[in-house]
């Protein structure tokens, strides 16, 4: 995991850590899911993990934004609509928070996800205006800008 400043590397070959899919969300067969987290956001609101899974078919509820991306294998999901997608490696996908969806995995499925918790929305209001008065105040000015947590 990143720590601090410095620039950390690795590989995809990592050894993962057993994450069970709760049993009331299994839908059919004995899924085996493992995933790995590989970093994590100096404020804590973006990860990065590795996830992969057997086969079996099953319900997965997003209490985060989560993007992911298929680096193996292949899956189905049906969205709240009922409508089936099917993802192959090279393939992504988006599920906000909130959203549920039914997973059907053939035969195994290995995934980079990229998750991020949404700012309370009074929190979303004050970057906003952040940004405005930023963007007013820097008008003009040849100030080098520096980020900071609400950019």
């Amino acid at each position: 995991m990143m720590n601090g400043n410095a620039i950390e590397f690795g590989h995809s070959n990592i050894p993962m850590n057993v994450s069970p899919i709760r049993a009331a969300w299994i839908l059919e067969g004995n899924p085996v899911s493992r995933n790995k987290l590989i970093s994590t956001s100096a404020d804590c609101l973006a990860s990065t993990l590795f996830w992969d899974c057997t086969a079996g078919r099953f319900n997965w509820f997003y209490d985060v934004d989560e993007t992911v991306y298929l680096l193996e294998g292949s899956v189905s999901i049906k969205d709240e609509a009922g409508n089936v997608h099917r993802l192959i490696a090279g393939d992504w996908m988006f599920f906000p928070k909130g959203s549920s969806a039914e997973w059907t995995v053939e035969r195994y499925v290995r995934k980079v996800a990229f998750c991020r918790s949404p700012l309370p929305r009074p929190l979303q209001l004050a970057r906003h205006i952040f940004r405005a008065l930023k963007r007013v105040v820097n008008v003009g000015s040849s100030a080098p800008q520096v980020p900071t947590m609400f950019q």
